[in-house]
C-alpha cells in the first residue's frame, strides 16, 4: 500500500473502537486499530501521525487496569483520548480521576470554553453523547479546561504544547453530531494529516500492487454473488483482466433467479471468466432428511468445498486464491500475542469463502482486508456494481436452507425463493431496505387450518423477519408499517398457493437470534 498518513486507535475494549477508525476514515486520513499496550517503538516505525486513546469498560483504579505504553505520553505523538481515554492520560501525567457524583449517560449540552485546536470553527455549545462514571476532577500540569457540562467540569480538556488532548463525551457516534468536526480537526489541525485515503487512491494503489504480486499467474475467486466477492472480482478483473476465474457454485439454495442475475453480471456486464457450477443436486441429495440446523450448515460447508476443490483441479495449475476478507474480520480474528485477553478477546476466526480448508495449495490475494463494510459498497460503486448489490442486506452463506426450519427438499426452496421475492420487493418498494439491517422470510415446519374461497385449507406457515442494528452484534425487531406487513401478507397467501398464514417475528437479539437456524 502506498504511504497515507496513519492514525491510530489504541482499543481499550471499547464498543466503538471500530467505529472510532471508521470515523478517522471518513474525514479521508487512513486509520487502523491496535492493541492497547502496543510499544510506541512500533508506532514510530510505523510513522504514526497520531494516537487515539479508546473508550473501555474499566475503571482506570482497577488493579488490572489496561494501560498504555508509559513512553506514549512523552513520545511527542498527539494524542486524543475518548472516555476512559481521557481518563487514563489524565491519571498517567499526575491528574486525579474520580467515581462521579453524578453519573452521566446519554444527550448532555457542552459548552465550549476554547474555541481553537479541536474545537475550531465549532459553536460554542454542542449537542455530545455522555457514558461514563468515572471523571476527570483534577488536571495534569499543562493541561487547561476546553469544556464542560452541568455535569462535568472537564468535559474536555488539552495541553496544546504536547499536543494531548482529552475529551469525556463520545465525538465518534451520531448523538454527537459535530464530532466528526472534532475528529477532523485532531487529524488535520493537531497531527497535521493530508486527506488522502479516497476510493479513486484505494482502486489505482491495489490494481498496481495485484499486478506486481501476480505477474502473469491466474487468479482462483470463489464468488457467492455478494456485495464482497463481488468487489473483490471487479477489482482484480481491472488489474489483470482475464487472468482471473470466477467459479460460482450453485448449491440451489440461492434466492429467486440469482443464479442467472449473477451469470449476467459477470459474463455480459464485466466480461470475466466466469464458471456457474450447478450443484443443486448433490446438495439436496446430502440434505435428504437432515433437520439438524447445525447439521446443515456442516454439509452445506462440507460439500461447498469438496465442490470447490474438484472444480479447482479441473483448471489446471492455479497458485492464487482471492477472498473478501474484510478489516473488521482482520480484527475479530484477534492474532495471539499482540494483546492481553481481558481487553481483546477473540470474536470469531473469520474463514472466508464457505470455510476453505488452508491446505489447498493456493496463496491468498486479500485486497479489502484493509477495508470496513461501508467503504466496499462506496469502492463497489466507482467499480460500476450495480446497486442492488452494492447495498444488498447480508445474506446467509448456507443460502435459503437455514431459512427453512426442518428438511430442505426443491419444493419448500421453491415455495421460499417465491414468498422471499415478494418479501424484499416490498421492502424496497416501501423505501425501507436500507433503513433495516435485514429482511427475509422464513417458512416454517408448520401447517395450520384456514379458509379460502369458502374451503377449508391446510397449509404452510410464513414468518417474516425484519430487524434494524449498527453491526448484527445486537439487533432489535423492525417497526415496520403496518399497512407494509399487510400487503407483504395478502401478496404472499394470493400468490403462493401453499402458504395460508403469515407471522410477524417481534423478537430482538439477544435473546434471539437474527436467522431463525
Amino acid at each position: 500500500m502506498a504511504k497515507h498518513d496513519l492514525i491510530v486507535v489504541l482499543d481499550f475494549g471499547a464498543q466503538y473502537s471500530m467505529l472510532i477508525a471508521r470515523r478517522v476514515r471518513e474525514c479521508n486520513v487512513y486509520c487502523e486499530v491496535y492493541p492497547h499496550d502496543i510499544p510506541v517503538e512500533e508506532l514510530k516505525k510505523r510513522n504514526v501521525k497520531g494516537v487515539i486513546v479508546s473508550g473501555g469498560p474499566a475503571s482506570v483504579y482497577e488493579q488490572d487496569a489496561p494501560k498504555a505504553d508509559p513512553k506514549l505520553w512523552t513520545s511527542g505523538i498527539p494524542v486524543l483520548g475518548i472516555c476512559y481515554g481521557m481518563q487514563l492520560l489524565a491519571k498517567e501525567l499526575g491528574g486525579e480521576v474520580k467515581p462521579g457524583n453524578k453519573r452521566e449517560y446519554g444527550k448532555a449540552d457542552l459548552l465550549i470554553d476554547d474555541q481553537s485546536n479541536i474545537f475550531a470553527g465549532l459553536d460554542s455549545q454542542l449537542q455530545c453523547w455522555m457514558s461514563h462514571g468515572d471523571t476527570v476532577v483534577g488536571l495534569p500540569a499543562g493541561f487547561k479546561q476546553l469544556a464542560h457540562t452541568d455535569n462535568t467540569k472537564y468535559a474536555a480538556a488539552g495541553d496544546p504544547a504536547k499536543k494531548i488532548y482529552g475529551v469525556q463525551f463520545h465525538p465518534e457516534v451520531v448523538h454527537t453530531p459535530k464530532g466528526i468536526e472534532i475528529i477532523k480537526n485532531f487529524a488535520y489541525i493537531i497531527c497535521g494529516c493530508q486527506p488522502t485515503w479516497t476510493t479513486a487512491n484505494f482502486i489505482e494503489e491495489q490494481v498496481r500492487e495485484i499486478r506486481a504480486k501476480v505477474g502473469k499467474d491466474k487468479v482462483l475467486l470463489a464468488l457467492s454473488g455478494g456485495v464482497d466477492s463481488t468487489t473483490v472480482a471487479a477489482l482484480i478483473h481491472k488489474a489483470i483482466g482475464d487472468q482471473l476465474v470466477c467459479m460460482f457454485i450453485d448449491q440451489g439454495f440461492m434466492r429467486k433467479n440469482e443464479a442467472k442475475k449473477i451469470d449476467d453480471l459477470f459474463v455480459n456486464r464485466f466480461k470475466v471468466n466466469f464458471l456457474n457450477i450447478n450443484a443443486a443436486a448433490l446438495f439436496f441429495e446430502k440434505l435428504k432428511g437432515v433437520v439438524d440446523p447445525e447439521q446443515k450448515r456442516k454439509i452445506i460447508g462440507e460439500n461447498f468445498i469438496r465442490t470447490f476443490e474438484v472444480e479447482a483441479k479441473k483448471l489446471g495449475q492455479i497458485p492464487w486464491l482471492a477472498q473478501g476478507t474484510l478489516y473488521p474480520d482482520v480484527i475479530e480474528s484477534a492474532v495471539p500475542g499482540t494483546t492481553t485477553g481481558k481487553v481483546a478477546k477473540k470474536i470469531k476466526t473469520h474463514h472466508n469463502v464457505g470455510g476453505l480448508p488452508e491446505k489447498m495449495g493456493f496463496k491468498l490475494i486479500e485486497p479489502l482486508r484493509l477495508l470496513f463494510k461501508d467503504e466496499v459498497r462506496v469502492l463497489g460503486r466507482d467499480l460500476g456494481i450495480p446497486d442492488d448489490i452494492v447495498n444488498r442486506q447480508p445474506f446467509p452463506g448456507p443460502g435459503l436452507a437455514i431459512r427453512i426450519i426442518g428438511e430442505v427438499t426443491e419444493e419448500r426452496v421453491k415455495i421460499l425463493q417465491q414468498v422471499d421475492d415478494i418479501v424484499v420487493s416490498e421492502i424496497k418498494d416501501a423505501g425501507y431496505y436500507r433503513k433495516v439491517w435485514q429482511s427475509f422470510a422464513v417458512l416454517l415446519p408448520i401447517r395450520t387450518v384456514g379458509v379460502m374461497g369458502d374451503k377449508r385449507t391446510y397449509l404452510n406457515t410464513i414468518a417474516i423477519r425484519a430487524v434494524t442494528s449498527l453491526d448484527a452484534m445486537t439487533a432489535d425487531w423492525a417497526r415496520l408499517p403496518y399497512e407494509l406487513l399487510e400487503k407483504i401478507s395478502n401478496r404472499i397467501v394470493n400468490e403462493t398457493p401453499e402458504v395460508n398464514r403469515v407471522v410477524y417475528d417481534i423478537s430482538s437479539k439477544p435473546p434471539s437470534t437474527i436467522e431463525w437456524e
